[in-house]
């Protein structure tokens, strides 16, 4: 089974292929913004590079937010093509989700941390099931770090994304088992979106070309006062 798997929703543009659960490339882009004019020619380069043609794909997922308003669209733009071009199966993503993922088996509690603009961030936290499986603990929101309240201050946590390290100064001062994950691992990879994307394929969770709809978060989370964990 191929899948391929891409992200476009921060400043880096990233491209994978997987055949079953191996990984066969990964690449980050760091294209700024400018994620259209890279994107297709980068999905052509890993076909090139790996042998395989689009026809091949089985899956095709990606990313479908929060992030970058732009890039969101921009990928969920080029995946419908793909999808109407190929007429395969399609899964999407949870950015954050991914971002978990880079550091899964780190610690108890993972809370990724996504730099949103205006002093804010997007947030979810996740923990590892017996299975090897991320489980979300809460909804994902918009806050202001100095928001974030860990539910149970006695697990150890890692903090993970861009966002964790602009503003790890807040982060840190919310437990003494608090750390933040090392600089490899900030970004979102399109091996983890096409990790995952597997997951969901293999539970059923596919998704049409009219349900690829940006998750943006922003105006219906952005409430001032509501703790991480609060329903």
């Amino acid at each position: 089974m191929l899948t391929l798997a891409f992200d476009t929703s921060s400043q880096t543009a990233s491209i994978a292929l997987l055949r079953d659960d191996v990984i066969i490339y990964d690449v980050v882009i760091n294209s700024g913004i400018n994620h259209s004019e890279v994107l297709l020619t980068a999905i052509d380069e890993a076909c090139r590079h790996t042998g395989v043609k689009t026809e091949d794909i089985d899956l095709f997922a990606c990313t479908l937010g929060p992030g970058s308003f732009t890039g969101l669209r921009v990928g969920i733009s080029t995946l419908k093509g793909l999808l109407f071009a190929a007429g395969k199966p399609a899964v999407g993503v949870s950015t954050l989700e991914a971002l978990a993922l880079n550091v899964k088996g780190n610690a108890e509690v993972i809370c990724s941390v996504m730099d949103a603009g205006r002093g804010q961030v997007y947030t979810a936290c996740y923990s590892c099931d017996g299975k090897g499986f991320l489980n979300r603990l809460c909804p994902e929101r918009v806050l202001d770090p100095n928001e974030i309240v860990l539910n149970d201050m006695s697990q150890d946590t890692i903090f993970v994304g861009e966002g964790a390290v602009k503003y790890s100064e807040i982060l840190m001062e919310k437990s003494k088992k608090v750390k933040i994950a090392c600089s490899m691992q900030q970004y979102i990879r399109a091996s983890a979106v096409g990790i995952l994307g597997r997951e969901k394929f293999f539970r059923n969770e596919l998704l049409s070309p009219a349900g690829f709809v940006p998750v943006y978060l922003r105006s219906a989370d952005a409430q001032p006062g509501r703790g991480l964990f609060e329903h």
